[in-house]
């Protein structure tokens, strides 16, 4: 039987009936589930101590039997552990093995940590807010398991008319990055792989326009984005403007940026803190098209679950 682990190495769990459902959601889908050792502890804001966190998060991946890490839910945490964990160990383990470590949000950093040392990772649906939603996204579930189950996997996705016009694009690279905060707080640190020529996604939860805009200019002057062939894009949701911005938001910001970024900065990508999101294989090769009525999307070499069956998705 296929082994799940459920990992916290972030913030507390603060819905256990969602973790619940979850639970319940992948045994029906023949896994058996493990839960960290931490998984439903509390100290302070996060699931159990630094300590805890650290050695749940490296025990879950090094486990022999294990074959998919999902990640209950992000916050804050992983920052304080990275230098804790033991990275070119677990990167070996997932190369070797075959693991799959998934999550998005905070566990961008451990992401980033990885492909460092060579490993690929999903940016993905979290256990509780996505697989324990009381109403799943069919469009969640649809391309979790369609990556997971496809060597060579397709996305062909329409572009929203309330969208900006776009530039006609077709590039292809590694495709990496994640949360801009997390990436923005790793420059400068053994943490963040040095990509030439990738595809670097981004996205945000809760930040204001100028604080995006601030965190994209720290990328811009460390060189980081003009080393990518696009900047691609995605979820900016749950901010709040201010009387004084005058116009002044996200619009602005992509305007700012495509003015200033020496490569292609493609919007629309589904993926972020809402509630459809695609899964995304940090550091397999994509390709990249876009112009102004479609993206689309197609991944090859990340790690697939070793008894699923091949799917590919057309247009959503």
């Amino acid at each position: 039987m296929r082994v799940a682990e459920f990992i916290a190495p972030s913030g507390q769990v603060l819905d256990f009936p969602a973790l619940d459902r979850a639970a319940d959601y992948f045994r029906a889908r023949g896994f058996a589930l493990r839960e960290a050792a931490q998984l439903r502890a509390c100290v302070e804001r996060f699931a159990g101590s630094d300590a805890e966190r650290a050695a749940a998060f490296e025990a879950a991946i090094l486990a022999p039997d294990a074959e998919l890490v999902l990640t209950a839910r992000g916050g804050y945490g992983l920052s304080r552990l990275m230098n804790r964990i033991d990275w070119p160990r677990l990167a070996g383990a997932i190369r070797e093995r075959g693991v799959l470590l998934t999550g998005q949000s905070d566990v961008t950093a451990a992401h980033l940590a990885l492909l460092a040392q060579g490993a690929i990772t999903l940016a993905s649906p979290m256990a509780c807010f996505d697989f324990g939603a009381v109403e799943r996204s069919a469009f969640t579930e649809r391309h979790f398991w369609g990556l997971l189950g496809s060597a060579d996997y397709r996305v062909q996705l329409a572009r929203p008319a309330s969208l900006p016009a776009e530039p006609t694009v077709a590039v292809e690279g590694p495709l990496w990055g994640g949360n801009l905060s997390l990436v923005a707080s790793l420059v400068g640190t053994p943490w963040l792989p040095a990509i030439e020529g990738g595809i670097l996604f981004l996205e945000d939860v809760a930040e204001h326009p100028y604080r995006v805009e601030r965190m994209l200019s720290q990328l811009l002057h460390a060189g980081l984005l003009a080393r990518q062939r696009a900047v691609l894009l995605g979820d900016f949701t749950d901010y709040r403007l201010f009387p004084n911005d005058n116009g002044y938001d996200l619009p602005s910001v992509v305007g700012w940026l495509r003015s200033v970024c020496p490569v292609p900065v493609v919007t629309g990508l589904p993926f972020g803190h809402g509630r459809d999101k695609l899964t995304l294989p940090v550091g397999a090769h994509c390709a990249l098209a876009a112009d102004a009525d479609r993206l689309e999307l197609a991944f090859s070499g990340h790690p697939l679950l070793r008894a699923a069956t091949s799917a590919s998705a057309g247009p959503a």
